[in-house]
């Protein structure tokens, strides 16, 4: 019986990888003459023609996505939005719940994927983390786009947790980012991301329920560059709760079957 659970999976994902394919290159031409308008108008365009593959992309792979909100949230302003991050799955993510253009903190090496990689330099803010030059690069950029009221999104553990807690340790950028710019922090949750597709395998994808969840925003009001390393566990603690609370799994969690 597992091995045929298996065998399902793996036919399921490469169905699902196929029609990401397929909507990615039918996208592609629109994409490429928008990219023409630059990077904040181009940008902006090819963010909603994302949002449009999405919810194409999730119905047809049979991934019916649920937004769950503990409290309002206010699409008029800009944040700076922090995601827990498990799995590829959690890219695709960011166009089906965030229906008003922002851009995501990206690494570098997603520009290399073809046809993908164009499209998403183009929503995105890169890094290369190894390079001081282009983390400041990065970092110039991300505070143009908040000053323009275009919310952007970082994932703070800066790649997958592998480990055997909810979360990774943060990195520091999003909460000095957050304080600099005096930007209230907006956490956002993917609670089923890896049940979806795990982050080890791109062969064991289920269709099912996504949720997301949105949590209350935290002001930075009054919090100084001393006081990074305060936030940043303020942060850590509400999302390391709430993933809990909503039965979350990882990699390693030791409750999963």
């Amino acid at each position: 019986m597992k091995r045929i659970l298996n065998l399902l999976k793996i036919i399921y994902s490469i169905y699902a990888g196929l029609t990401f394919i397929t909507l990615m290159f039918i996208f592609f031409p629109f994409a490429l003459i928008a990219s023409f308008f630059g990077r904040f108008r181009g940008g902006n365009i090819i963010y909603r023609l994302c949002v449009i593959w999405a919810d194409i992309w999730f119905p047809l792979i049979g991934i019916r996505n649920q937004i769950i909100y503990e409290s309002p949230h206010d699409e008029t302003k800009s944040y700076i939005i922090i995601c827990n991050h498990i799995s590829y799955l959690d890219a695709a993510n960011i166009f089906k719940v965030f229906r008003k253009p922002l851009r995501p903190l990206a690494k570098v090496e997603m520009q290399k994927i073809p046809v993908f990689g164009f499209i998403y330099r183009m929503v995105s803010v890169s890094v290369d983390r190894s390079s001081a030059a282009h983390r400041a690069k990065s970092l110039l950029l991300l505070k143009s786009f908040l000053k323009k009221g275009i919310s952007v999104l970082v994932f703070p553990e800066g790649t997958f947790n592998t480990g055997h807690t909810p979360l990774k340790e943060f990195y520091d950028g999003a909460f000095r980012l957050a304080i600099e710019m005096q930007t209230s922090l907006k956490p956002v949750l993917f609670l089923d991301s890896y049940r979806r597709m795990p982050g080890e395998s791109l062969f064991r994808m289920s269709p099912g329920l996504n949720r997301i969840l949105f949590l209350e925003e935290i002001p930075v009001n009054g919090y100084t560059i001393e006081d990074v390393k305060k936030l940043k566990e303020q942060a850590y603690r509400l999302m390391e709760k709430k993933l809990t609370e909503y039965h979350y799994v990882w990699r390693n969690d030791p409750c999963k079957s």
